[in-house]
């Protein structure tokens, strides 16, 4: 099979493999087609995000969906022919984060595209058979490949507690903001405010979900008192305003990674109650994911595809791209 390898940061290289082989309960998945994410973009430019460091030749792309074509043993035959959508990270399912459920903190994750292990910029992958979620004929390959974004915004939503009524702040109009608000809109948000310096993200945000929109130049949402404040940028000035923004005993989800430490409000969080938590990917969500999907107008945020011999296109996006698949 072609798969598009990072050699090194800056450095893409199609090469050939060969066709995984599904072990015990896994299956064998040919890819449609592939998000990509601002992770892979970050690998791309410096080789690393954090302390995961490139070391050796890695294949990116963890938002992929694909049809089965076979399957290991333990699995049944009558799932080859099935389309899925695959959640990129296997636990263990042994340690105490899988056996409570939490097990997107399973400190022996196998996640796409994550050094050392291989992604899905490739004709093929295997997978274990429970992580490859059916989706129904109406959810289009780009779509169900963009469960996995919408995983993490329907993540971001059940650490914050968003219901019917909630007025949310969202920082960030990106693909992961952009789904941030509108989850909080299909889940019953009276009010969605966006926040982005980007006018052409804003006018996007404001006919995909929010109800208003604001420039962070000229636009001050202190004081506007929100139930939820979700950061999908990583920008200091903007998780500070986003604090500024949430009423006592609100909350406030940091979702866009960016800055290793900034300096945060400590007595302002104290003294209104605010409860400041994080997101690392997410877990047990991809059921809710398809069936938001319809709803969810996934296909509206593609801004262009590419074959394994263009990935460099994608992973070096112009401001005018909002969500640029690889179909291999």
């Amino acid at each position: 099979m072609r798969c598009s390898v990072l050699r090194t940061a800056g450095e893409l290289e199609v090469q050939e493999r060969p066709v995984p082989r599904p072990g015990h309960r896994e299956v064998l998945v040919r890819i449609a087609a592939v998000g990509t994410c601002g992770s892979d973009v970050h690998y791309f430019r410096h080789g690393r995000i954090g302390g995961f460091v490139v070391r050796d030749p890695l294949v990116l792309g963890h938002e992929p969906a694909g049809r089965i074509v076979a399957v290991g043993t333990g699995v049944e035959a009558a799932r080859i022919g099935q389309r899925v959508s695959l959640e990129p990270g296997v636990p263990c399912r042994r340690c105490r984060y899988c056996h409570t459920g939490a097990y997107n903190l399973c400190p022996d994750m196998t996640f796409f595209a994550t050094p050392p292990v291989d992604g899905a910029f490739a004709e093929y992958v295997a997978i274990a058979d429970d992580f490859a979620h059916p989706v129904p004929d109406h959810v289009s390959d780009d779509a169900a490949a963009l469960l996995e974004p919408l995983s993490v915004a329907l993540w971001a939503h059940r650490r914050a507690g968003t219901g019917p009524g909630s007025r949310v702040l969202v920082a960030g109009a990106g693909p992961i903001g952009l789904l941030v608000a509108r989850v909080a809109a299909v889940q019953g948000a009276t009010e969605v405010l966006v926040s982005d310096p980007d006018a052409g993200r804003r006018a996007l945000a404001g006919s995909f979900a929010a109800t208003a929109v604001l420039d962070p130049a000229t636009d001050d949402a202190a004081g506007t008192g929100v139930d939820v404040f979700v950061d999908c940028s990583g920008v200091a000035p903007a998780v500070l305003g986003g604090l500024a923004a949430v009423r006592p005993g609100g909350t406030a989800v940091l979702v866009g990674m960016g800055a290793d430490e900034m300096t945060l409000p400590v007595s302002a969080l104290q003294s209104r109650e605010i409860t400041l938590t994080g997101t690392f990917r997410y877990a047990n969500t991809w059921p809710a994911a398809v069936a938001l999907a319809p709803s969810m107008d996934l296909d509206r945020l593609v801004t262009g595809h590419v074959d394994l011999d263009h990935v460099g296109d994608a992973l070096d996006p112009g401001p005018a791209q909002v969500k640029v698949m690889v179909r291999p």
